[in-house]
């Protein structure tokens, strides 16, 4: 294990003054009104004791209609929900419940660093599967044949997706084609769809309206709420499955804050609540658009993201495949923090991430930055 490359950077790049830093997933927006006030209501109404290891139940039936009424999914409040502290934890509480020292995590890349890190906390070996020549897309062929050679050392395959650092999804047609390569395992797919809320280009679908009874469903409130500091998160999936990261949730944290559950409640659960995450959403959308054209204008070689927060653009040819080089240069010199993309894994080598969680005056002037940059080399 090493420590988290992204936070590296960023603690890194923090100490350059007048640093523009487009490093981390951090949205800029304030969290809703709705949320703050549910918040705020739970600390002086004195809901100080603890709440039950899965979740409060207001939190849990929101969560259950949030996944219907948003992406057609049938979850129960009382037996397929386990909230927990933020995504973060979702990922460890699932990895941890299905797999043993030395089993393998079929992890595509570029992708999230944390899957892997989680993986060799636990015993296990990441199998980590390049889908750069595959627009940074898992393909059913691809998928195939790593089953075909490595069959039942597979215990766990984890989708990331809308995906960090690409901002790629899957179609509904990709994820049948994968769903139908995958039903005759016995392989318990962690879907991470914490970006599913943040889409542009088409709906958000998951892989578990074709593999219900092998998918667990990874999500929060973090990123299309604004919440990341409220910690909330969530993990859902059939009764079986979800028993295991249940018993880890409660051994590891017992159970999550109460305000921070009533602000998330009213953040799935209310009007006002998802029409928070549609304006974000349409920021996002614009800031995309004013980037992608931004950064192609300049000579930036890069794909169209489909959903999250992020571009990940090539490197300027000059660098070769050395994005740490291009990345320490542009904070040094453009005074613009970035993340190389080898930081994602197989596949990121040649790349580096881009947020664009960042206001639209701030991205104006980081890619004014960047063409003096180029300019000057």
């Amino acid at each position: 294990m090493t420590p988290n490359i992204i936070r590296e950077y960023d603690n890194q790049f923090s100490k350059i003054d007048d640093i523009i830093k487009l490093t981390l997933g951090e949205p800029d927006f304030n969290v809703p009104e709705v949320s703050k006030r549910a918040a705020i209501d739970s600390i002086t109404g004195d809901d100080s004791h603890y709440g039950p290891s899965l979740g409060t139940q207001a939190l849990r039936e929101a969560i259950a209609d949030f996944m219907q009424t948003r992406y057609d999914l049938t979850y129960h409040a009382d037996k397929n929900i386990v909230v927990t502290v933020g995504a973060t934890e979702a990922i460890y509480d699932t990895i941890a419940a299905f797999v043993n020292p030395g089993d393998k995590v079929l992890i595509p890349t570029p992708t999230f660093p944390l899957y892997e890190s989680d993986t060799l906390i636990l015993g296990a070996e990441p199998l980590l599967v390049n889908t750069q020549d595959d627009d940074f897309l898992l393909t059913p062929e691809r998928l195939k044949a790593t089953l075909d050679e490595f069959g039942d050392d597979i215990k766990v395959l984890i989708l990331n997706y809308p995906g960090n650092p690409t901002g790629r999804t899957y179609s509904d047609e990709q994820l049948k084609t994968l769903a139908e390569v995958l039903k005759d395992t016995d392989i318990v797919v962690i879907a991470d769809e914490i970006y599913s809320e943040l889409t542009y280009d088409q709906n958000h679908h998951s892989i578990a309206q074709y593999l219900p009874e092998q998918t667990l469903i990874l999500n929060g409130v973090s990123k299309s709420h604004a919440m990341t500091g409220y910690r909330l998160g969530f993990i859902a999936g059939p009764e079986d499955l979800i028993q295991g990261p249940a018993l880890v949730h409660q051994m590891a944290v017992t159970t999550t804050p109460n305000p921070m559950a009533a602000a998330a409640t009213v953040a799935l659960g209310t009007p006002a609540g998802h029409q928070a995450t549609m304006e974000m959403n349409d920021e996002y959308q614009d800031r995309r658009d004013y980037l992608v054209n931004a950064l192609r204008d300049l000579g930036f070689e890069l794909d169209t993201p489909e959903g999250a927060f992020y571009l990940f653009p090539r490197v300027p040819e000059a660098y070769g495949d050395d994005d740490p080089a291009f990345v320490t240069d542009l904070a040094l010199k453009a005074k613009v923090g970035t993340v190389p993309g080898q930081a994602f894994g197989p596949g990121g080598e040649g790349h580096f991430r881009m947020s664009y969680a960042s206001s639209k005056a701030t991205l104006e002037e980081a890619v004014s930055r960047i063409a003096r940059f180029l300019e000057e080399q």
